[in-house]
């Protein structure tokens, strides 16, 4: 059955908004681990009220950008495959859940006072890696999405993209050992980091299918 048009055109924009946000991320990301944005830099500094800024505003904005890209799948998923993508929305919203309360309490609640010097109080909510809880439920949520990238390759519909897009979304999917036993093994970060090409690799290749998809709707419905 082929996937509405709508259905076709929220699959593009949100794995456009997921590539967009994923990639500044990214680049935030490389900033802070360089120093940049006034850490220490490396994986285990903490981060300044700036670095906080630039990297976790654009990843609670992946959140629902993924849950909405998870949801285009699961109505184009073939009907065989729907156990997959159901699977995937879940996994989804479990991650977008679990690091936008991480995000939105660090951005409104923890850098305000980072950035007067007023940490003493708040210390149980302080980003931290590898020495934080909040930090340890960041890596739950990612293990998360590694789990609904997974099962999201077994659900693609049929399109000349879908099996580059299987190759990224299983990619990332294997790096959910590498997220959730990272506070056991910080070095398990550097195999991890393969997530910033795999991930918005997977969005650039979802958005093109879902473009493919939404040019075949028309042939589809008139039966050309």
């Amino acid at each position: 059955m082929t996937p509405s048009r709508a259905t076709c055109l929220l699959g593009l924009w949100s794995a456009l908004a997921t590539l967009l946000f994923s990639a500044a991320y990214v680049a935030a990301q490389v900033l802070e681990w360089t120093g940049l944005l006034g850490s220490a830099g490396g994986p285990a500094s903490a981060s300044t009220p700036l670095g906080l800024a630039l990297l976790l505003t654009p990843s609670l904005l992946l959140g629902p950008s993924f849950v909405l890209l998870a949801a285009a799948l699961h109505a184009a998923a073939p009907t065989g495959r729907k156990a997959f993508s159901l699977a995937a929305l879940a996994f989804a919203t479990i991650y977008a859940t679990l690091t936008g309360m991480v995000y939105f309490v660090q951005l409104t609640f923890v850098a305000p006072r980072l950035a007067a010097g007023e940490t003493e109080a708040i210390a149980l909510l302080l980003f931290v890696p590898y020495r934080s809880f909040l930090f340890a439920v960041d890596l739950l949520g990612y293990s998360f999405m590694s789990a609904a990238a997974f099962c999201a390759a077994f659900a693609l519909p049929p399109s000349p993209r879908s099996n580059g897009a299987k190759v990224a979304l299983l990619a990332t999917g294997a790096l959910l050992p590498f997220l959730a036993l990272q506070m056991f093994f910080p070095w398990m970060i550097w195999p991890a980091a393969a997530w910033g090409i795999s991930f918005p690799v997977s969005a650039i290749l979802l958005a093109l299918m879902f473009r493919d998809l939404a040019k075949a709707v028309p042939a589809a419905l008139t039966g050309t």
